[in-house]
């Protein structure tokens, strides 16, 4: 038994985007002989009308499979097929096909509209102040029907702290994707993060935090239970106070006897107790950095 497109179609419970995807196989098969003729459209945008030229005279029935899309519908040969902006909106190759005894097709190509919104991913969220492409960000520009707008397309980039931009630079999308690197500001403030096409644009924050302290000073002084040490306020090398919390450790000498105490810096400062009844040298360190040396002399 023998049946046509149309009742194959017509069918119930039948797989519409399969019997698409075999009609359009078939179309790649060479005719023995001249049907009518389609001509693709150029330029083809998504979410706008595409008109297909056809030739020859009579009906027919028209099929378009594309991403997303399988429709038929019966059409006047020697005029244009148009399709509404709803049946072309998602991006990529459709194949349009024409058929009365034969079949004739053509594909071609709908490329994403103008970007309508930004996918915008930066790294890290909290940055050290003063370090070179510490940041980094990437943008994939997208239309209004969530198509990946994958011709070059440019993307401005900026950095802004409170009243000043840290960092202005723009690229070109490749395959759809721009990115950048950025050195981080000198002070320990939120700063936006703008990625920007046209009027489109979409804003990240980064938290700049205080690097490692820059340098140490300490003092302290004896006590009736040992010696009292502390920090003077700790600040990096851009003079931003560390965070608190940041360990400083101190290290108390007497002969060949060592004692350490690790503190935490609160409101910029270390301070720690510790017991040396006798002529004692203490120093300070934190991370890679240390601090001055100071000597006690004996608990009278």
């Amino acid at each position: 038994m023998w049946w046509s497109i149309n009742t194959v179609w017509e069918r119930p419970n039948v797989n519409k985007a399969l019997v698409a995807a075999a009609l359009g196989a078939f179309c790649m098969m060479p005719l023995s002989s001249r049907a009518q003729e389609l001509r693709a459209p150029a330029g083809a945008i998504a979410g706008s009308e595409v008109a297909i030229g056809t030739s020859g005279n009579g009906n027919g029935t028209f099929y378009l499979i594309g991403p997303g899309t399988a429709l038929k519908r019966e059409v006047q040969f020697g005029q244009e097929v148009k399709l509404p902006p709803r049946d072309v909106r998602h991006a990529g190759v459709y194949r349009a096909v024409a058929c009365t005894d034969e079949c004739r097709s053509v594909t071609f190509h709908v490329s994403a509209a103008k970007p309508a919104s930004l996918s915008f991913l930066v790294h890290p969220s909290r940055a050290p102040v003063a370090l070179g492409d510490v940041i980094s960000g990437v943008a994939l520009p997208f239309d209004e029907f969530s198509n990946l707008v994958v011709s070059p397309t440019k993307v401005s980039f900026q950095l802004n702290a409170k009243d000043k931009t840290i960092m202005s630079q723009s690229a070109t999308t490749q395959s759809g994707v721009a990115w950048f690197r950025a050195a981080s500001g000198r002070s320990a403030e939120a700063v936006q993060v703008v990625a920007q096409v046209d009027d489109v644009s979409a804003r990240r924050v980064v938290q700049q935090v205080a690097s490692d302290p820059c340098s140490l000073r300490i003092k302290g002084q004896r006590t009736a239970k040992g010696i009292t040490v502390e920090t003077e306020p700790v600040r990096d090398c851009t003079g931003n106070p560390v965070p608190d919390g940041t360990i400083v450790t101190f290290t108390a000498k007497h002969g060949k006897d060592i004692s350490t105490v690790d503190a935490p810096i609160k409101q910029g400062i270390a301070r720690a107790q510790m017991i040396a009844p006798g002529p004692v040298v203490v120093s300070a360190a934190s991370g890679v950095v240390m601090g001055n040396e100071l000597r006690l002399g004996a608990q009278p």
